[in-house]
């Protein structure tokens, strides 16, 4: 699929970047490249300055740098607009909605979504003679040892977590060779760090960010971002050995609790979000000049990106007022169907075959990571692996996608379902469908359950047309309907959701 910019896109990015082109479309698998992918949290389309110049209030010259070295594309999507989907897709290569989980996200306790025979990402390249890590924010869940051998206690505070014990499916069985970081996000306990299948310390005493429970002593949340920083540049250095590494970075930041370290308080225009954003984009540049420190960067490929839009907990309306537009000229946020809300920055910089200040319109997922990775290394996934990823290789050789894939789908917090297909947009829902407003208990129950946008001439997705285009309607809720029921929606053999049923609708009647 490929989305054509209009002049209201286009405003948004600088006159500098020309339609992409290769520098090499020579095969890569004689030299697999270095691959790291770093995920921000909760970072708006809007919060990349160039993507946004006119409207982004806050600096982020180590993320701008990267997209004059790389590609920018404009049209890249998470697989949900919140947190634990969006990650377990970029993982797996598949829609999280095909699993148990339909709605919402995961806590610090939670099992593990990711299924055990599941080939992830860092499965498939550790196979192939890569070095993996996963450094940061895991949020997909684990097993953790408990005094009783029983499943972890309710609430943010279970009586039953043995602090010294291992945990088990966690990051190290699922394909990563080292892991540093945390549970889940940094507003849900328990506090305390994780390396490899083991507790940092023990969670003898109780803090509170947002929520309240059991925290190592020394653990204070404003330094988790400092810490994963260094991890993640240490990791980097230490990679001497000749062998391709994988590194998977999910930094906490901009995410609440919204803790800037004290050297960054007061940096922003806007307040304390923005100064927040700012150490993230120096976060960024950290593992940038790192990566560029050492002999292989030429053949690092850098993914930034991040795993939905910006939350409402950065006072969105009061970051408008100050002229800082956290979406750009999308509507909507964190959590909706709208293109705010799934509709994020990525950029990638991969100097050896990547042409600097290029950019890319075509339509892609953060999901096709996975199919991607395969076709630089000219190996074929297994079947019933990655079963919705596909491969934006072409694209950054200057090429459009060619796929069976139809159409994209979307997804929000409460699990409403949307599906793109080229310009257009269907919405299965009355409002955002998700936390913006309308939100769908405040609409009226006579608003239609169904909304369809052409992104090419209404990015902003204000103008419902699904009363003069039921046509396009019904196309594209059967393609839908067809890609819940394969299992799949790339090429390949039909497979089998983890759930018998998948509730489409969720608008009442």
């Amino acid at each position: 699929m490929k989305h054509t910019t209009t002049a209201a896109v286009g405003l948004f990015f600088v006159a500098m970047i020309p339609i992409a082109i290769a520098v090499d479309t020579a095969p890569v698998s004689a030299s697999p490249p270095n691959i790291v992918f770093i995920l921000a949290d909760d970072m708006g389309y809007g919060e990349v300055s160039a993507m946004n110049p006119d409207r982004c209030k806050v600096p982020t010259p180590a993320i701008d740098r990267l997209a004059a070295q790389g590609m920018l594309m404009t049209d890249a999507h998470s697989s949900s607009s919140v947190c634990t989907p969006t990650r377990y897709s970029i993982l797996t290569g598949r829609y999280n909605w095909r699993t148990k989980l339909q709605r919402f996200v995961l806590y610090g306790y939670s099992p593990p979504l990711i299924d055990s025979n599941r080939l992830t990402v860092a499965g498939f390249l550790k196979e192939q003679g890569y070095n993996t890590a996963a450094i940061g924010k895991w949020h997909l869940g684990m097993d953790l040892p408990t005094t009783d051998g029983k499943a972890p206690g309710k609430g943010h505070s279970p009586k039953n977590i043995d602090w010294k014990g291992t945990i088990k499916n966690g990051p190290t069985s699922r394909g990563f060779d080292y892991f540093y970081g945390i549970s889940a996000s940094l507003d849900m306990p328990p506090f305390i760090y994780i390396e490899n299948d083991r507790f940092v310390g023990q969670a003898t005493a109780t803090k509170k960010y947002q929520r309240e429970g059991p925290a190592e002593p020394d653990f204070e949340a404003v330094d988790v971002l400092p810490v994963l920083k260094q991890k993640a540049v240490n990791y980097i250095k230490r990679q001497t050995t000749g062998r391709p590494y994988f590194a998977y970075i999910a930094l906490n930041s901009p995410h609440t609790p919204i803790l800037p370290s004290r050297e960054w308080q007061g940096k922003s225009a806007v307040g304390r979000y923005g100064d927040f954003v700012m150490q993230t984009d120096d976060v960024v540049g950290a593992i940038v000049d790192a990566i560029d420190q050492s002999a292989s960067a030429e053949n690092t490929i850098v993914i930034f990106t991040t795993d939905n839009g910006c939350s409402k907990m950065a006072k969105i309306e009061q970051l408008k007022e100050a002229g800082h537009y956290v979406s750009g000229p999308l509507r909507g946020s964190k959590g909706d169907l709208w293109e705010g809300g799934h509709r994020v920055p990525f950029i990638l910089r991969w100097p050896a075959k990547v042409a600097a200040g290029t950019r890319s319109d075509e339509t892609i997922g953060q999901w096709d990571l996975m199919a991607t990775c395969a076709d630089l290394l000219q190996t074929e996934l297994p079947p019933r692996t990655a079963e919705d990823s596909v491969s934006f290789l072409p694209a950054l050789q200057g090429q459009p996608i060619q796929s069976t894939r139809r159409g994209i789908v979307h997804h929000a917090i409460d699990g409403h379902f949307a599906y793109r297909a080229g310009d257009w947009k269907l919405l299965l829902a009355r409002g955002s469908g998700g936390l913006t407003a309308p939100r769908e208990k405040n609409v009226s129950a006579d608003a239609p359950q169904v909304q369809l946008y052409n992104l090419a001439t209404d990015i902003g997705e204000t103008n419902n047309l699904y009363r003069s285009e039921p046509d396009i309607v019904n196309r594209l809720l059967g393609l839908l309907e067809s890609d819940v029921r394969r299992g799949r929606s790339s090429e390949g053999v039909d497979a089998k959701n983890d759930v018998e049923s998948i509730q489409l609708w969720k608008s009442k009647n």
